[in-house]
């Protein structure tokens, strides 16, 4: 069996198709096994099994025909075992932190009230409270998403001054909405 084993990983180092399917068949079952034992998810076992033969195929250059095979793609399973294992620890730390599928923070009526209040409050300042030129050129800039050379090509002035009353009505702003900050 072992001098067989070895011929096989020869081949297979040399990029034979049908002898890596010969070690696939010979080998897929015992480390199928070997890997649900440590994971207990069948579909998670089966998918670490065969990226386990797939780096198999993809390194064959560097197979070692006179080590023992089993050896090798048992290390290889218990790599991707650790991994999968530190992956899902990550995750359960971070829990709190990843969205639940299909919700959003458009699903909280109170945080939507509270982002109407806000905009509401900014429409208010800018109608109200910045001068005509000030105005035009904030709106031409965040809501109508013009860039400042566009603005003071539109308006006839230079970037200078856009930018000037871009930061005097941020300023504005940024004053009378500190109770939302």
């Amino acid at each position: 069996m072992r001098e067989q084993e070895q011929l096989l990983l020869q081949q297979v180092k040399n990029s034979d198709k049908s002898a890596f399917q010969q070690l696939f068949s010979n080998f897929y079952d015992t480390l199928y096994r070997f890997v649900i034992y440590r994971i207990k998810d069948a579909d998670l076992a089966d998918d670490i099994t065969q990226e386990t033969f797939l780096r198999i195929w993809k390194t064959r250059k560097n197979l070692q025909p006179n080590k023992s095979f089993f050896s090798l793609i048992a290390r290889i399973s218990t790599n991707l075992c650790y991994d999968h294992f530190r992956h899902m620890e990550v995750r359960y730390r971070h829990e709190e932190l990843i969205p639940e599928y299909g919700k959003s923070h458009f699903d909280d009526p109170e945080l939507i009230n509270q982002a109407n209040i806000l905009q509401e409050e900014i429409q208010s300042i800018v109608n109200d409270q910045l001068p005509d030129k000030c105005r035009s050129i904030f709106i031409l800039s965040r809501i109508e998403g013009k860039t400042n050379p566009e603005i003071a090509e539109l308006l006839d002035l230079s970037v200078r001054t856009v930018e000037n009353q871009i930061y005097r009505a941020l300023k504005v702003l940024k004053k009378n909405l500190k109770n939302y900050l």
